[in-house]
């Protein structure tokens, strides 16, 4: 219910009969609790506005995605002029401005400066990158369930990777596990374990499952580097884990290999689920600090 205010002509909402000329705010406050609300002309709410704006920019931005599935536009394609397309689309320019700049966020479109907008390549790990994104944000029992799903995917591409590797994969391979040893800090060696398992991901042939794996290993870095920081030993079983992984592929037994990974990341897996139901809190990370790796192994 609205209560229109004119200068020199106030009316009440239900048009019958003008208000008095002493209307004043204090009245207006008076209305509103009332359930009236004092509303100027031409005055729009902005819940409403930005849930509009949103629907309509959503519309946008569906009838562009519905042009690059139904296959009128491919990758590399350059999109029409902003004037032409916002025409061709029934759109407002503002609103086909907003769908353009939130798909080139998620890698579906490129903005060149004075080249125009094009659609990307559309591969795997240019619009898996978001995915990356949202697990950066993960915290906790979340990183659990990340871990779980990490327990399903890293077997199958060690498996794959058994059966598909060549010798330069091997060779590559092998020097990630030779930088694990050679570590002499935490930070070190959790990013030659990423490489690690980077090399294994590449090998397994399959651009989605490299994709995943990546975004996947990027949340779980902070714990790697946790445990690595809380638990004496754990950086040479970590080594272990690993050179077990790297005998099974380079032997191309792609059971052992699934086996070895799944026990690896079980590992990581049941660390944290330990510390969390202890009530340990996520840890934020402390500076870098490097240390004998004979002596931090043996305490």
């Amino acid at each position: 219910m609205f209560v229109n205010y004119r200068a020199g002509n106030r009316l009440r909402s239900d048009g019958n009969r003008p208000l008095s000329s002493d209307f004043s705010a204090k009245n207006g406050l008076k209305a509103a609790q009332f359930g009236v609300e004092v509303k100027a002309p031409g005055t729009r709410r902005p819940e409403r506005d930005a849930r509009r704006g949103m629907s309509v920019t959503d519309d946008a931005i569906d009838k562009i995605r519905e042009l690059i599935v139904s296959g009128q536009w491919g990758p590399g394609d350059r999109l029409p002029p902003e004037a032409e397309l916002a025409a061709r689309l029934g759109l407002s320019r503002n609103s086909l401005r907003e769908a353009v700049r939130a798909l080139s966020l998620v890698r579906v479109l490129e903005v060149r400066q004075g080249d125009g907008t094009y659609v990307t390549s559309l591969e795997a790990d240019l619009l898996l990158e978001s995915t990356r994104f949202a697990t950066d944000l993960m915290r906790n029992n979340i990183v659990l369930e990340l871990y779980a799903v990490r327990r399903m995917l890293e077997p199958a591409a060690a498996a794959l990777a058994a059966a598909r590797i060549d010798e330069e994969g091997l060779a590559a391979l092998g020097r990630e596990l030779d930088r694990m040893v050679a570590a002499d800090s935490v930070e070190d060696l959790v990013d030659a374990d990423m490489a690690f398992h980077s090399v294994i991901a590449q090998a397994a042939g399959n651009s989605v499952l490299s994709s995943l794996l990546e975004s996947l290993s990027t949340r779980t870095l902070r714990t790697r580097i946790w445990r690595g920081r809380d638990e004496a030993g754990a950086l040479e079983g970590t080594r272990s884990d690993h050179r077990r992984i790297h005998d099974a592929i380079r032997r191309r037994d792609p059971e052992l290999a699934r086996a070895m990974a799944a026990v690896h990341v079980a590992n990581g897996e049941a660390w944290l689920a330990a510390h969390l139901e202890a009530g340990a809190d996520w840890p934020e990370m402390p500076a870098p600090r490097s240390f004998p790796t004979d002596s931090r192994d043996s305490d």
